[in-house]
């Protein structure tokens, strides 16, 4: 990862507001980074914060799908999700996929304002850092496990 992140951010319908509340107030820290977002949310930002954000479809729609593709490709560095524990969501297996491609792939996930916080204020996001992934080309054919190398992502 580079100095300039690329960060996702995304929120559920209840929590688009709490998102853009956090985003206000850390407006400074994300405008030094490149911002992507499904469709509405980006919307909201982007017209709120007047920052440039790259906007995917709306989550329902594969906008969730979307960014977790970037991750699998290595094109996201971060993902805020401020996703709704207490709402049931139609598009709730999107949701799994997505969080769980991000966890594959080692990605930083902030679910809610205290871990976007600790997140978006660490050091680490205004300097490189190596992340290291899983080596899954590594596994062999008939294992059940993917192997335990590990090898640095190559940004």
């Amino acid at each position: 990862m580079w100095e300039k992140k690329r960060i996702a951010l995304v929120a559920h319908t209840n929590k688009k507001l709490d998102l853009l509340d956090w985003a206000r107030f850390n407006r400074a820290l994300l405008e030094q980074h490149e911002l992507y977002s499904t469709a509405t949310t980006g919307k909201m930002l982007e017209n709120d914060l007047g920052l440039q954000i790259n906007k995917l479809r709306s989550g329902p729609l594969g906008g969730d799908q979307q960014i977790g593709a970037k991750i699998s490709e290595g094109s996201l560095d971060l993902l805020v999700f401020f996703w709704d524990p207490l709402e049931t969501q139609p598009h709730a297996s999107d949701v799994q996929a997505l969080l769980r491609i991000a966890m594959v792939w080692n990605v930083p996930v902030a679910c809610n304002r205290a871990s976007a916080d600790f997140m978006i204020t660490s050091p680490l996001m205004t300097e490189p850092y190596e992340r290291f992934i899983p080596d899954y080309e590594a596994a062999q054919p008939n294992d059940s496990v993917p192997a335990l190398a590990i090898s640095a992502s190559a940004k």
